[in-house]
């Protein structure tokens, strides 16, 4: 799948917009990119779902919303959103149940 932008880009724009990861959070997150050898988009879609659902950055809980989408080798962000709906989250609940990827 075609990249609109980087992890680096879209990290750097959580900055500009206010919300600022910590030096261990970035290198957890990249930590867990090479883990699962996952592309840009998949760990940016991981990391959207950690900050919305969480309101922060919870280092187990981006991990495993990364490792359950490389496992599913999702090609599109719509079926990246099909495999995330089986597990109880969705675009549209957000921050509603938190301990979804508990199960």
């Amino acid at each position: 799948m075609a990249q609109s932008k980087s992890l680096g880009y879209f990290i750097e724009d959580l900055w500009t917009k206010g919300f600022r990861l910590t030096d261990k959070d970035i290198h957890f997150i990249y930590l867990g990119k090479h883990y699962t050898n996952s592309e840009d988009w998949l760990v940016i879609l991981a990391l959207k779902v950690t900050l919305q659902f969480q309101f922060r950055f919870v280092g187990s809980f981006f991990l495993g919303v990364l490792e359950y989408l490389s496992e599913n080798h999702p090609t599109s962000r719509k079926e990246a959103w099909q495999l995330l709906e089986q597990k109880g989250i969705s675009k549209y609940n957000f921050g509603l149940n938190s301990n979804v990827m508990k199960s």
